[in-house]
């Protein structure tokens, strides 16, 4: 399975990261989440991968997210309610993503990262 790096250009964690994973020589798939959002079912397989809360895929610092007044909505909504959000506006998902055959991981940690790329 292909390394995928979903990413926003513009964001500064998102262009750290990339250097990060140049840096180390790691091979992956470049997509950007605002050109190419995620579908529902691809929210929803990284997610299952990724053992994560799904809130954790929530971009919670976000203008859409605030502007939506999500931190109120979320709990009343399913999580297919919750998927299908997301898969609205690339805005909202926490980015960058890193989707490998070990996980799925929204956000950027070194360390966690670390342990998702084969070598």
């Amino acid at each position: 399975m292909e390394i995928l790096f979903v990413e926003y250009p513009k964001c500064s964690t998102c262009q750290k990261a990339k250097k990060w994973l140049l840096e180390r020589e790691v091979a992956f798939v470049d997509r950007n989440i605002k050109e190419d959002r995620p579908s529902a079912e691809e929210i929803k397989a990284w997610h299952q991968k990724s053992g994560l809360d799904i809130k954790r895929f929530f971009n919670t610092s976000g203008v859409v997210y605030k502007e939506m007044k999500l931190k109120d909505r979320l709990p009343q909504l399913t999580l297919e309610e919750k998927y299908q959000l997301l898969a609205t506006d690339g805005m909202l998902v926490k980015r960058p993503l890193l989707i490998t055959e070990q996980g799925a991981f929204p956000g950027f940690r070194e360390e966690e990262w670390e342990s998702m790329i084969k070598r």
